[in-house]
């Protein structure tokens, strides 16, 4: 939708104008949402959306929790946890990972598949005693 945007060349426009000291009013903001995406074609995508969609974003990417925190303007990390918890990767995510990352560097992204398990053993084996 935002490409959308760009592509009919409202690349310098602001979707909600206004400043610090001027922000829009939210029947502002809500019309001009509406009428964005009644020109996008589309429906169903509230506003707060976008807000879960940038804090996911910004989880997925690698931020802390009080970096999401501050960038939602919630007041305590305990909020933000409260919401976004279970998209924080988990210890087993981060093991899955590194040994994936290990297993590439290895042999390559298509290496395991090719049967050269036997390899990552013979260079491993002095490491796991």
């Amino acid at each position: 939708m935002l490409s959308r945007h760009v592509d009919l060349g409202h690349r310098g426009d602001w979707l909600f104008a206004g400043g610090e000291d001027n922000p829009p009013h939210q029947n502002t903001v809500g019309y001009w949402w509406r009428k964005t995406l009644a020109a996008a074609g589309q429906e169903g995508i509230r506003l707060h959306d976008l807000r879960h969609f940038y804090a996911s974003g910004l989880i997925a990417a690698g931020c802390d929790v009080v970096t999401v925190q501050r960038a939602l303007g919630h007041a305590k990390a305990g909020t933000t946890l409260e919401t976004y918890s279970h998209l924080w990767p988990s210890a087993e995510d981060k093991t899955r990972r590194a040994a994936n990352a290990l297993v590439e560097e290895v042999l390559g992204p298509d290496g395991a598949r090719r049967g050269q398990v036997g390899r990552i053993r013979r260079l491993t084996c002095g490491f796991t005693r």
